[in-house]
């Protein structure tokens, strides 16, 4: 595989959601000192790939408002209880969305999270500046989400850059093998297949029944989107699923803990490469 250089600028759902994250970027920059202050003083997050390393597919559970797909999902729900079922539900990380507009998230939300449990937690978001990156280590985030169709390549690899320097794991975010080659040509040590298309919301699960198998075995690879049972799950693991990304399906559930549990303890298989 090779990587394409013909980038161009994401259209359609994220291209709209981008264009916004970059304004939100711009109002954060002047906090950059008080954030650098604040890192200085961060204890230390566990890993996130430590978590994922497992003999079965590792569950990484979203808590998750509303989205651009769905609507409302859960629109009462209270980020530290939710956080606490997934964790007793035998969730071996979080993922915690933090913006605001379209999926009702916040960093308040993110801090609650870091302060109801020990597990480690991935800031989900658009991010597209190192700023961002920074206030996902402030915050006390274990990772921080890059889409790799949302960034140009050198900005991706900028963006890899700041997460190595802060300590700050990255899960680099992919839908085809173009994306795949050029994560794993940075030394992507996380990498999400995710089978929405993030441009018109459609999602084709062959996606990462193609990718998953693709990606070596010295990387943690995580299927991402369409994860609403054990079935789903299982499928995952059969095509060398490390983890799974599920948020709307156990944050829409009224018991939260059992959902988690309901897709723990898969067998996975063992990738070649």
């Amino acid at each position: 595989m090779q990587a394409s250089s013909a980038w161009t600028a994401p259209s359609g759902t994220l291209g709209r959601l981008v264009a916004e994250a970059r304004v939100r970027a711009a109002a954060l920059r002047p906090s950059t000192s008080d954030l650098k202050l604040r890192v200085s003083s961060t204890s230390r997050t566990p890993s996130l790939k430590d978590a994922l390393t497992l003999p079965k597919v590792a569950i990484l559970a979203e808590l998750k408002r509303r989205s651009p797909s769905k609507g409302w999902i859960q629109k009462g729900l209270s980020a530290p209880e939710q956080a606490r079922a997934y964790a007793s539900g035998g969730a071996s990380a979080l993922s915690v969305l933090t913006e605001p507009d379209h999926f009702g998230g916040s960093v308040d939300d993110l801090q609650a999270v870091r302060e109801a449990v020990t597990l480690p937690v991935l800031k989900k978001d658009f991010h597209v500046d190192p700023v961002q990156l920074l206030e996902a280590k402030a915050l006390g985030a274990s990772a921080a989400l890059l889409i790799a169709r949302a960034l140009a390549p050198d900005e991706l690899r900028a963006m890899m850059r700041t997460a190595a320097e802060l300590e700050l794991e990255a899960l680099v975010e992919v839908r085809d093998e173009a994306e795949l080659d050029l994560a794993l040509s940075l030394d992507a040590l996380l990498v999400g297949v995710n089978n929405r298309n993030l441009e018109t919301l459609e999602i084709d699960p062959s996606t990462s029944e193609r990718l998953l198998p693709l990606i070596p075995s010295s990387v943690i690879a995580i299927a991402e989107s369409g994860i609403a049972g054990r079935q789903d799950v299982e499928r995952a693991g059969q095509v060398g699923a490390d983890a799974v990304l599920v948020g709307s399906s156990i944050s829409a559930s009224d018991d939260p803990r059992e959902a988690v549990r309901a897709l723990t303890n898969v067998d996975k298989v063992h990738r070649a490469r």
